[in-house]
């Protein structure tokens, strides 16, 4: 069964951005699916279990950007 989750991921600005955030979660063990949203900075995590939540910080974090309020 498929876990979504939500984050806000701050300082985003471009679709560069975007690829960049969503190749490092996307390459966490179990992640189907990511979704951005570059305007409100929500980032939309589809995955076969629950994730981790340093696990996501440390993917956002290799990025270039912050995870806000997790």
């Amino acid at each position: 069964m498929a876990v979504t989750s939500t984050y806000t991921v701050t300082g985003m600005t471009c679709g560069h951005c975007v690829q960049a955030v969503t190749g490092e979660l996307s390459a966490l063990p179990g992640v189907d699916a990511v979704q951005v949203d570059l305007a409100s900075g929500a980032v939309t995590v589809t995955s076969e279990a629950p994730l981790d939540g340093e696990a996501v910080r440390a993917a956002v974090d290799e990025a270039g950007y912050e995870l806000a309020n997790a």
